[in-house]
């Protein structure tokens, strides 16, 4: 079950007043200025008509072409009201930041270090903010800069020379 718009309106107006609603298949999407998400986010989980308690998932999306390319998403869940809500900043490649929410929900600590794993959104105030699944020293072999793979720039074939990859037997025959 899905919270309504004007639920969510009502709490996040004093906050922010550039929101904006998306609403697909009875599914809420919220979109809120980056500078004011953990306000929005303690908000979310301390009222006691949303009772965000739970915090599912946070990942990017990548739109490439966008002004603001980069879109960071939390998914909340309310195990008090059975009910869902999608949050979502979006983010300019030229300041690839956003404020952490690990001091509203403990759960946001994983799920940012892998967002800033796979597409290098810095998570200010993040506690241990490194690499989540590649190695700290993952960087382009000429630049020298840290590589992220899940964005859309990143090589369909990766990068060569960035990671040893495992004998391929099937393509080049048996590894002696």
């Amino acid at each position: 079950m899905y919270i309504s718009k004007e639920i969510v309106t009502e709490l996040l107006s004093p906050i922010c007043q550039d929101i904006e609603f998306y609403e697909f298949k009875e599914q809420l999407t919220v979109t809120v200025p980056k500078n004011k998400i953990v306000e929005v986010a303690t908000a979310l989980r301390d009222n006691p008509k949303t009772a965000f308690n739970q915090l599912r998932d946070v990942t990017a999306v990548d739109w490439l072409k966008k002004k603001n390319r980069f879109e960071v998403v939390y998914f909340l869940y309310s195990l008090d009201l059975l009910h869902r809500l999608r949050v979502k900043v979006a983010v300019d490649e030229s300041d690839l930041t956003c404020d952490s929410v690990t001091d509203v929900w403990e759960s946001a600590n994983w799920y940012e270090r892998e967002t800033f794993d796979m597409y290098g959104v810095k998570f200010i105030g993040h506690p241990d903010l490194r690499r989540f699944y590649m190695p700290e020293d993952y960087v382009d072999p000429d630049t020298k800069e840290p590589i992220h793979p899940l964005r859309k720039d990143f090589p369909l074939m990766g990068i060569p020379e960035s990671l040893p990859l495992p004998p391929y037997p099937e393509k080049y025959g048996a590894t002696k």
